[in-house]
């Protein structure tokens, strides 16, 4: 496998994560970064930003850590990744929290993202040299309560991007930054309807504001993928037994759209790069470089819808769907999901079907999460 290969090969696979052909798919490094990190949430449509709290908010956001019933816990999970063609590129998450006082909580978490194994050969009669490229981060957060119902939070992360192949060229060296994440909850008082009683929720998080990546063999800087989340959420609480949760969230990437034309011998436009600024620059112009105006800028947004049924504390039902727009990366699945609660244990599963003709890299995936709780 030649270095022009080598280097195709990673830049769809690591820069383009939509797998999508449209020429104003907005793409950035480390996009595992936007794989929804646990099977909750993912039986959810991908959402959680508003969600109850539980140990993977991390992700999603931090803040939520105050407002939970447990003092402590841990979860781990494990996705798998192009699971058609590959087994062993994968993402797996440790998250862990602990509540510090009435009004305050840290909690941190790590990921990894492997992108498999791969044989280098130079020639068919040479030994195939192992290269493992991989992608991490690690980070840490301070939640505090403001008030009986509102906590905002704040996340410091290392990035770590390690797709050099030194087998191929030994000077390479890997890309890394650093992001913070201000995060903020909103959950209300358990309040009586005709029928029912209710919780109201609501959260934001802008995650992953830092400095651009810069690899060395594409020659250029790349945005890491800052975020908007904006999310709300409502239980319908019918009796002690009986809870059905409705979840909606936005989500929109806060980098610049392609918008820079690239022309060819004829002067005609054949497509669309981004500008080249730093990424504070990189943020403002977000909300309104879109080549098509505002309207194409409302293209920009994702929506998440997530239904949950909780019986008894101790078994959940879930389901969610997803949508981004055709020219955006057309991503567009439905999701289904079920948790088990055993005391401190909980375990849960979720599964992902594509509507659109963009299949996901997660069709037909099973995703587990495992949490253990301290009370």
């Amino acid at each position: 496998m030649n270095k022009n290969t080598l280097l195709l090969f990673f830049t769809i696979l690591v820069f383009n994560y939509n797998f999508s052909q449209d020429r104003r798919v907005i793409t950035t490094a480390v996009p595992f970064l936007m794989i929804s990190a646990d099977a909750r949430a993912s039986g959810l449509g991908e959402q959680g930003v508003a969600t109850s709290p539980d140990a993977f908010s991390q992700h999603w956001n931090p803040s939520k850590y105050v407002f939970s019933e447990n003092l402590s816990g841990v979860g781990v999970s494990y996705t798998p990744y192009l699971s058609k063609l590959v087994s062993d590129v994968f993402l797996a998450n440790i998250n862990y929290f602990n509540i510090i006082d009435e009004r305050s909580s840290w909690s941190a978490s790590f990921k990894y993202f492997s992108l498999g194994d791969i044989d280098i050969i130079q020639n068919p009669q040479d030994i195939p040299l192992l290269e493992n490229p991989n992608e991490f981060t690690l980070d840490a957060s301070y939640s505090l309560k403001l008030s009986d119902y509102f906590a905002l939070a704040v996340t410091g992360r290392f990035l770590m991007s390690d797709v050099k192949l030194q087998s191929v060229d030994s000077n390479s060296d890997s890309a890394s930054s650093f992001a913070v994440d201000i995060s903020g909850f909103y959950q209300s008082d358990e309040k009586s309807y005709n029928n029912f009683n209710g919780i109201l929720r609501a959260g934001f998080n802008i995650s992953n504001i830092g400095p651009r990546m810069k690899y060395e063999e594409l020659g250029k800087n790349n945005y890491i993928p800052t975020n908007l989340k904006l999310g709300t959420a409502f239980d319908f609480i019918f009796d002690s037994s009986n809870k059905v949760s409705v979840n909606l969230e936005l989500n929109k990437l806060l980098v610049p759209s392609p918008s820079v034309p690239i022309y060819n011998s004829n002067e005609e436009i054949i497509g669309y790069n981004q500008v080249d600024v730093n990424f504070l620059s990189g943020i403002f112009k977000s909300f309104g470089d879109a080549p098509g105006g505002f309207s194409e800028e409302l293209k920009e947004l994702t929506v998440a819808l997530g239904l949950e049924y909780l019986y008894n504390d101790s078994f959940a039902i879930r389901a969610g769907y997803f949508n981004e727009n055709e020219n955006k990366g057309a991503r567009k699945y439905i999701t289904f999901g079920t948790g088990f609660k055993i005391d401190e244990i909980n375990l849960d599963l979720s599964y992902l079907l594509s509507t659109s003709s963009v299949i996901s890299p997660l069709e037909n995936t099973l995703r587990f999460s495992f949490t253990y709780n301290f009370y």
